[in-house]
């Protein structure tokens, strides 16, 4: 239910709109909006409560509907995705780029001949599948791969890869943006409870990205990404408008405290998108909310072991744990 159907609200479908007709309806695409959306779905379909799973953004969504129309919910499940509450965007993405300086540093100690293959890699600046020509900062994407349980050999099998190859060229391109450009556009809103982003990921990026030309970057968008690629160009005034709009609250504390619909979360503990402390810290202003804090698993543990975790979080919110 809660995986982001509103992909529609693509490049194409903004078409002929100005930069502030295509940044005020974006403005309708939030995890606030789809709660609505669905509380007129499940009244369409007779409005009998519904259970809800929420994978990373759809557990920021799942959140929201807890803040927004508990009356609509029999329990939720949250996987990989607790937002914190009320945190500024800036302390947000200082602690994803704590946990993706770790991770690429670890990556680089398993794979060290592809700290020279990455370099390689940036002088070649070949042209991408899409058309693009490769730059530096868009190589340093491919850290987004390292929050899933085989990311390190994601990584590893593009970076082995002839930077002239047809296939480096298709496999480099780690973020579908040209597919999905709501993904770059409303990324930062997520985490905007009350705020404006102002670009957060690039104002908040580490000093060592200056030292070390090989660090990777995980799932931070840049203003720079709305030049260099061609898929999100047409978007780029859209972007500036959206990135200075004073984001309305998302959740509810004092609704979230006084929560009564069973809940249950895993949490885990070195997911390299969500925060685990701001996750611990929303757990516990959730009234009645169990957490299951494990270091199994990577963001990705929905998938890779669907019938456990999701079984241990039936267990934990029917009681039967």
């Amino acid at each position: 239910l809660l995986r982001p159907a509103f992909m529609q609200a693509c490049a194409g479908a903004l078409a002929g709109l100005t930069p502030a007709q295509q940044a005020a309806r974006l403005t309708h695409f939030r995890a606030d909006a789809i709660v609505r959306d669905a509380e007129a779905l499940r009244e369409h379909l007779g409005g009998e409560r519904w259970s809800v799973l929420g994978q990373s953004f759809g557990g920021f969504t799942a959140l929201a509907y807890l803040s927004q129309a508990p009356e609509g919910l029999h329990e939720v499940l949250f996987t990989g995705g607790l937002p914190p509450l009320g945190r500024h965007p800036d302390e947000v993405y200082a602690a994803t780029w704590a946990r993706v300086l770790e991770r690429s540093r670890r990556y680089y100690e398993r794979y060290p001949e592809d700290r020279e293959r990455f370099l390689a890699a940036v002088r070649a600046a070949p042209r991408l599948a899409s058309g693009d020509v490769l730059s530096h900062a868009r190589l340093r994407q491919l850290g987004n791969l390292l929050g899933a349980a085989n990311g390190a050999e994601q990584v590893h099998d593009v970076l082995e890869l002839p930077p002239d190859s047809p296939v480096f060229a298709h496999d480099v391109e780690a973020f579908a943006f040209a597919r999905n450009p709501i993904y770059a556009i409303l990324h930062e809103s997520c985490y905007a409870d009350g705020h404006a982003t102002r670009w957060s990921a690039g104002r908040t990026m580490p000093a060592a990205y200056g030292e070390d030309p090989a660090l990777l970057t995980g799932e931070h968008v840049f203003r720079w990404m709305f030049d260099e690629l061609g898929a999100l160009a047409p978007l780029r005034e859209a972007a500036e408008l959206l990135a200075e709009h004073p984001w309305p609250k998302l959740y509810d504390p004092t609704r979230l405290a006084a929560n009564e619909v069973p809940a249950a979360a895993a949490i885990y503990s070195g997911d390299l998108f969500v925060e685990r402390a701001f996750s611990e810290e929303t757990a516990a202003a959730v009234r009645g909310l169990r957490p299951w804090v494990t270091s199994e698993y990577e963001h990705d543990g929905l998938r890779t072991d669907g019938e456990r975790v999701l079984g241990r979080l039936l267990d934990l919110v029917r009681g039967r744990a």
